[in-house]
């Protein structure tokens, strides 16, 4: 077990890893400890495994069930750990580069169509209030989709960067890497409203000279966390009606993208927006958009109907 916390070290402090993804495979690598030793993960040998000793673990997830996008990630840990092991502590082979990765079903991101997410926040908008944890929670439905942000890095972002003079935030996405993201007016106003009730009152008031304040915090002044930013935008999107088979903060960050992409912007913009360090993971926004203009088309061209006002193909 010392090598893999070697390794998950190596993830976090060489390779800026996120606390989430480190965590992932600390749960992945730990589960396969567990068994490769029958739960003596203490005993575990990894430079004396063999391909054979993965696979049946590989077996034994699909047997109890596990989706094939669940044993790719987790045959995915096992490759990166040994190609560690070999790098740094002289492994001759890698074991797990012969594991199949299971091929997994492309699906399509969920998104929440505009007219609903427009509803949703002029009707917050209409019942503007002073309590704390409103304002602050209609910030941060707000700041989702006006951004695009990550669930993480809403809730890691400091108020040293979020200027509404400029009307752009810096914040620090996967393995650490910077961006800037500009934001209209509207948000500006409702972050200046956010920032007067938060430092009215001592316990949640942040100090212009503390340079490491989060912008976003609880009635006690401590940083928000992820369960509570997910129930604050699942509940007002759930109130709000909207139609989605996923209410979440990453939804939102669909919302954006689509929104985006089908009113013109370019994929290449979207893609520095949302921090992509692939073009190849914005692409798939287009295809939403590609299936949103088929649906357009076949509604208003003439051509597009069939004999009773039904949709042709």
């Amino acid at each position: 077990m010392n090598l893999i916390e070697e390794f998950l070290g190596y993830l976090r402090l060489e390779l800026n890893y996120s606390a989430l993804t480190v965590d992932a495979y600390r749960l992945d690598l730990t589960q396969w400890a567990e068994f490769a030793t029958d739960r003596h993960p203490e005993e575990l040998s990894p430079m004396d495994i063999t391909t054979s000793d993965l696979r049946q673990w590989i077996g034994s997830l699909a047997r109890k069930g596990c989706t094939p996008r669940t044993i790719r990630r987790k045959s995915s840990a096992l490759r990166a750990f040994f190609r560690y092991l070999m790098r740094n502590h002289g492994l001759t082979s890698n074991p797990a580069s012969e594991l199949t990765l299971t091929k997994t079903a492309k699906t399509l991101p969920v998104y929440i169509r505009p007219n609903e997410t427009a509803a949703i926040l002029d009707e917050m908008d209409s019942t503007p209030s002073a309590d704390f944890s409103d304002t602050r929670d209609r910030l941060i439905l707000e700041m989702f989709y006006a951004t695009g942000m990550r669930c993480q890095e809403l809730i890691d972002l400091l108020d040293i960067n979020v200027d509404t003079t400029r009307r752009e935030l810096k914040v620090h996405g996967k393995r650490n890497k910077e961006r800037i993201i500009p934001f209209a007016g509207e948000l500006a106003e409702a972050i200046d409203h956010y920032r007067t009730v938060r430092d009215s009152n001592p316990a949640t008031a942040i100090s212009s000279r503390d340079r490491e304040a989060r912008f976003f915090v609880r009635k006690n002044g401590e940083p928000i966390y992820r369960k509570l930013a997910y129930k604050v935008v699942h509940e007002a999107l759930a109130l709000g009606g909207a139609h989605a088979s996923r209410l979440s903060p990453h939804v939102l960050r669909h919302s954006f993208a689509t929104d985006m992409l089908n009113n013109g912007a370019s994929i290449s913009s979207v893609q520095q927006l949302l921090g992509h360090a692939s073009l190849a993971s914005t692409q798939v926004y287009t295809h939403i958009t590609y299936r949103e203009l088929k649906h357009n088309y076949q509604l208003a061209h003439p051509r597009a109907l069939k004999k009773g006002g039904k949709h042709g193909n």
